[in-house]
């Protein structure tokens, strides 16, 4: 009976601590992205997010989100010069470390994303198209991890994340994709 009576305080305590340790947001920002590529010179682009997140707990917390980006790549070789732009659909899970207080709190936070392209625009020279056959055949989805930090003002949050593709999105030219993320947010939940 102890068990139960102990086992149900607990609960009880868990679900009202919970509702305090949940919060919901919108973000929106700015990002550089660059696609590696064997072969050719790479430049980046500048692209942008905007969508939502949800952060459950407190000290400790895991940060699931849902936004739409867009990223992309600039390449160049003696045989012309290429761009390519994609219209994404990320879907990051973070788990984070936050220090401070409600009103100032500093964070760190590292998990896996999974992203789903939705639509892209490609320009490539015809010489550079004729010598790199298959280089714009890309995947319509990848994965790999995002790592950043950020810094929360009462509601206002900011994020700097570097996101590292662990997928190739063109496995004949070895294609990976980077991108440095700065990001403001307001939780209204």
């Amino acid at each position: 009976m102890k068990k139960i009576l102990l086992s149900m305080a607990l609960l009880i305590a868990i679900c009202i601590s919970a509702k305090a340790q949940f919060s919901l947001g919108v973000k929106g920002g700015v990002n550089f992205s660059n696609i590696s590529a064997k072969d050719v010179s790479t430049s980046s682009v500048t692209g942008y997010q905007a969508g939502l997140f949800a952060r459950i707990g407190n000290s400790w917390y895991l940060q699931p989100e849902l936004y739409v980006n867009g990223t992309g790549g600039q390449f160049s070789s003696a045989a012309g010069t290429g761009k390519a732009t994609f219209t994404n659909l990320n879907v990051p899970v973070l788990l984070g470390k936050s220090f401070g207080t409600k009103d100032l709190n500093f964070r760190l936070m590292a998990g896996p994303f999974l992203v789903g392209v939705l639509g892209r625009n490609e320009s490539f020279s015809q010489s550079f198209t004729s010598t790199y056959r298959y280089f714009n055949i890309y995947k319509s989805h990848n994965y790999g991890y995002q790592a950043g930090a950020g810094v929360d003002f009462g509601p206002i949050t900011a994020d700097l994340r570097y996101q590292g593709g662990l997928d190739k999105i063109n496995a004949t030219y070895g294609e990976v994709q980077y991108v440095w993320a700065l990001s403001v947010g307001y939780k209204f939940l």
